[in-house]
């Protein structure tokens, strides 16, 4: 799996719905620690008896993303696939076999961008990063 951020933009206020098939969306995202698609998640749900239309699994997943509580990446086949987001900015060690992802921090990359963007004369920057590579486990897999 090979995945290529969305563009980093500040969070805007949740519009978070309390309905069952929302939480029900919600919940299924946190199950898994990995990327997964809308369809995948709407799989699932259905797997486990939840009546739950894939366009709202789309819409529920796009309100967990414009809130922060979501992350989104694309896939190289321009997939969109979404992962329950940490509460601090963060970026993403994600492998490129198993889409297996890790939130780490940045503290150089934050310096850099804030560096780069005063050198320039902007504000209100914004910035995504994401680093691929193949986990432990794919690695002994693939031996």
């Amino acid at each position: 799996m090979t995945a290529h951020p969305e563009s980093d933009t500040p969070a805007k206020p949740a519009r978070e719905r309390s309905t069952r098939q929302f939480q029900a969306v919600r919940d299924e995202l946190a199950r898994s620690g990995d990327f997964r698609s809308a369809q995948d998640i709407h799989a699932a749900l259905r797997a486990s008896g939840a009546t739950v239309g894939l366009a709202t699994v789309y819409r529920a997943l796009q309100s967990l993303v414009d809130s922060g509580a979501a992350d989104i990446l694309r896939t190289a086949g321009g997939e969109a696939v979404y992962r329950e987001c940490g509460d601090t900015h963060h970026h993403h060690l994600v492998c490129r076999s198993c889409g297996r992802a890790v939130e780490v921090q940045g503290p150089a990359v934050e310096r850099w961008a804030d560096d780069v963007a005063d050198r320039h004369g902007f504000t209100d920057v914004s910035h995504t990063v994401e680093l691929f590579g193949v986990c432990g486990q794919c690695q002994r897999q693939q031996q």
